[in-house]
C-alpha cells in the first residue's frame, strides 16, 4: 500500500539539495535579493520576513532534511500556546496568572493571541542571552 505524502511535507533530492545551496550562495552576495514576478508583472522584492523564511527552508533542503510547513492561528487555546511554547500546560496557567503572557476569555477559557506568544518568546531569548553573557563574562575574569 502507497502512503500518502502530506501536502504541507516536502520531500528534497540531491538536486534540490544543489540547487538550494545554489541560490544561498546567491542570497549571501551584497547584492542578493529575492523577489518575485511574472511575465505579465514587474518583479518585487519579497518582505523581510518572508525572506527569512525561504531562507530558512532553503538551508534546511540544502542539508537534506524533509521540510514540513504549518501554520500558528492567531488565537491559541492553552493547550497549543504551552505546545509551541515546549512548556507544560500548568507551567503556562502559572506564566498567565503571574502576569508574564497576556489573555482573554472565551466563556471559561482562556485564549492567547499568537503575537503575544511571539513577543515572550522574543522576551524570554533576550533574557536567556543577556544571562549567557554574564556567565560568559564570569568565567573570562
Amino acid at each position: 500500500m502507497a502512503t500518502a505524502i502530506p501536502p504541507n511535507r516536502v520531500l528534497t533530492s540531491r538536486h534540490d539539495a544543489e540547487l538550494a545551496q545554489e541560490v544561498l550562495t546567491k542570497l549571501g552576495e551584497p547584492d542578493g535579493y529575492l523577489s518575485v514576478g511574472s511575465s505579465r508583472v514587474e518583479a518585487q522584492n519579497v518582505p523581510a520576513e518572508v525572506r527569512r523564511l525561504i531562507e530558512h527552508v532553503l538551508h534546511s533542503v540544502a542539508a537534506g532534511a524533509t521540510v514540513t510547513i504549518s501554520a500558528v492561528p492567531a488565537e491559541l487555546t492553552t493547550s497549543a500556546a504551552a505546545s509551541l511554547l515546549g512548556v507544560s500546560r500548568p507551567t503556562l496557567m502559572k506564566l498567565i496568572h503571574g502576569g508574564q503572557l497576556a489573555t482573554h476569555k472565551v466563556g471559561a477559557h482562556h485564549r492567547l493571541l499568537a503575537s503575544d506568544l511571539h513577543d515572550f518568546l522574543l522576551r524570554r531569548q533576550r533574557r536567556e542571552r543577556a544571562t549567557f553573557d554574564e556567565l560568559r563574562d564570569l568565567l573570562e575574569d
